[in-house]
């Protein structure tokens, strides 16, 4: 006897519901998120069919400890459903919007008693992978605060010091950051003289040419609009505290970058990532850990594409045909894939030859890497499953082979 568990989970408590073979629930409850509420699911479970490997679990997401828990109590068919799916598919069961988690749980566990042919069972990656995984999900999330805090200190900086976004080429370099940590005022920026402004910049390793050195400080001595002296005391504390914070941010951010050398130098697919052109010391660990390990788990190089979002989504009825941008994906992995397909371009003889015929008929420079990360996605997609690194004179070999007119 088979049964399907549906759970709509939360952070303080998990909805649940039992059905059998027939679609019949034969019990449905909400356990709180502790041991002892895990335990009798488990129980309850126990008393429908002994063997949990019996029971198929459908839920909501992979990012919660109730799917490691599962895993680890013998659950081995496991399937993760697409909110979007579990909200498209309330339209069976009832013709209103109304629902609840209780309902919610049964339609988890009616998707996966009634879809299971197009459903596959989600496997737990290798320790390497996730800890690869939880690298490139903290460094995707620095990236976004340097950029909020850099554009914070940005406004301020215009606020009460322009002369300080003008010294440097780049505002949010450490070393305008530390300038504003050392002269955050214009007064004490204007007390600098030449002399002193050269030693600040020898300092901290500075190695431009002395041409370059003068222009910066010609820069700072330029005249500039002046803030009242009530308006730089306002904003003077917060700068200091921004340029602290992104100075922190920075050096955080190329710590978790440099850790992620070793356990993807240790990953049995190291290769086949490392291979690829333009992926680098970022770009190849991020590809792999979304691509994982389980290769069911995209069957087909479309199933990955469409995770990413490179490939858009077409709705076609009689003679009505609208090809539309894709809005449900993984936005992470799209801007990963879009990043690697630009860094590719000086890489690759290929990615640059395709990229030249896609500018007449893309209407974005946005357009057209995400469509040259389609088709990266593709190959890379064929080199995780078959194992082989990529190879880009087989690839131009193969592409002028079905390139040729048939005889």
């Amino acid at each position: 006897m088979r049964v399907y568990l549906g759970i709509d989970w939360s952070q303080l408590k998990h909805d649940y519901c039992l059905l059998d073979e027939q679609g019949r629930a034969i019990q449905q409850g909400t356990i709180p998120h502790r041991p002892a509420g895990l335990e009798s699911l488990d129980q309850a479970r126990g008393r429908v069919v002994g063997s949990a490997a019996e029971c198929w679990v459908g839920l909501e997401t992979a990012h919660t400890l109730v799917i490691d828990w599962l895993w680890a109590r013998g659950y081995s068919q496991v399937f993760v459903i697409p909110p979007g799916a579990v909200n498209r598919a309330r339209g069976r069961y009832r013709q209103t919007n109304a629902h609840n988690d209780q309902s919610d749980a049964y339609v988890i566990a009616d998707m996966v008693r009634t879809d299971q042919a197009r459903l596959a069972p989600w496997h737990p990656d290798s320790a390497l992978t996730r800890q690869l995984r939880a690298k490139v999900g903290l460094l995707g999330y620095l990236t976004r605060e340097i950029v909020r805090t850099g554009s914070r200190l940005e406004a301020v900086l215009a606020r009460y010091y322009p002369a300080a976004l003008h010294v440097f080429k780049n505002p949010r370099v450490p070393l305008n950051l530390q300038f504003i940590q050392a002269f955050p005022t214009p007064v004490a920026a204007e007390a600098l003289n030449r002399d002193e402004f050269k030693a600040f910049l020898r300092a901290r390793q500075y190695r431009q040419p002395e041409p370059v050195l003068l222009a910066a400080y010609a820069r700072l001595r330029e005249p500039y609009p002046e803030a009242d002296p009530a308006t730089i005391l306002a904003y003077r504390d917060e700068a200091v505290l921004l340029a602290d914070s992104l100075l922190a941010q920075l050096e955080h951010k190329q710590t978790v970058l440099h850790s992620l050398a070793e356990p993807f130098a240790q990953h049995p697919d190291h290769l086949i990532f490392a291979s690829l052109p333009g992926t680098g010391e970022y770009l190849g660990p991020a590809l792999l850990a979304k691509f994982g390990d389980d290769r069911a788990r995209f069957p087909t190089a479309a199933s990955v594409q469409a995770l990413a979002g490179t490939c858009p989504v077409t709705e076609a009825s009689g003679k009505r045909r609208q090809v539309k941008f894709r809005h449900a994906c993984d936005h992470e992995f799209r801007q990963i894939v879009v990043q690697w397909a630009k860094a590719s371009l000086g890489q690759s003889v290929w990615a640059a030859a395709y990229s030249e015929q896609l500018w007449p008929r893309c209407h974005s420079t946005s357009h057209v890497y995400r469509c040259l990360a389609n088709r990266w996605l593709a190959i890379a997609w064929k080199c995780w499953q078959t194992r082989q690194p990529y190879d880009e004179s087989y690839h131009l070999r193969q592409r002028a082979q079905r390139s040729q007119p048939r005889s």
